[in-house]
């Protein structure tokens, strides 16, 4: 019975993980491009959005994303679930953006330069020499930002998404018992080591296919 009152925040967490996954990675290598960019203006602003992003608590980035267009505009965010996802997003891309650049300033230029003797297109270099080197070194750094991601789902419970601890805390208020916290660590414990399962599994994948 307490666990069929808790699947309508289980299925919530687990969305909210898989839509920031779905948006934040992509997104992240965006920014990182932007970031890097040779015109000195975008540099700068991404810099700048990706410090902010890093250097502010993501329960502060949730509140304003919610709250902050009702009092700078008059209207509000038209949906909370919509604002949680927007925020882990843009949140968690920042995060990524700075991984894939630490496993792109890894690749030495000769690799570059090595490639283009040979007569390989930029294209061609990149998927094939490039890119396989970097995933290889970024997927540590990306499995612990995916667990971190897992712990904090639960920050969403600041603007009222009733994720799977909103729940919990809500049914061990009413029943006085712990019970309901026990079995969300346990769907966090078991969430957490599927995920560093599945990461290590691709990890093993690319060192053997290097």
């Amino acid at each position: 019975m307490m666990f069929l009152e808790l699947s309508n925040g289980f299925t919530n967490t687990i969305l909210i993980f898989i839509l920031t996954l779905l948006f934040s990675l992509p997104l992240g290598i965006g920014i990182y491009y932007l970031k890097s960019s040779k015109i000195l203006p975008i540099r700068a602003l991404f810099s700048f959005f990706v410090s902010l992003m890093r250097g502010t608590p993501l329960m502060l980035q949730l509140m304003f994303v919610y709250f902050g267009p009702y009092y700078i505009f008059g209207f509000r965010s038209p949906d909370r679930f919509f604002a949680v996802i927007v925020t882990f997003s843009l949140n968690y891309s920042c995060y990524f953006a700075e991984i894939y650049r630490g496993g792109f300033e890894a690749i030495h230029k000769s690799q570059f330069e090595a490639a283009k003797i040979m007569g390989l297109s930029k294209a061609l270099t990149f998927r094939k020499i490039i890119l396989p080197q970097v995933i290889k070194i970024i997927i540590p750094s990306i499995t612990n930002e995916v667990i971190t991601l897992v712990k904090d789902t639960s920050l969403a419970m600041v603007i009222a998404v009733s994720e799977t601890f909103t729940i919990a805390k809500s049914m061990a208020a009413r029943d006085a018992s712990i019970s309901p916290y026990v079995a969300v660590a346990i769907f966090y414990f078991f969430m957490n080591y599927l995920v560093e399962y599945i990461m290590k599994k691709i990890e093993r994948k690319i060192k053997n296919n290097a």
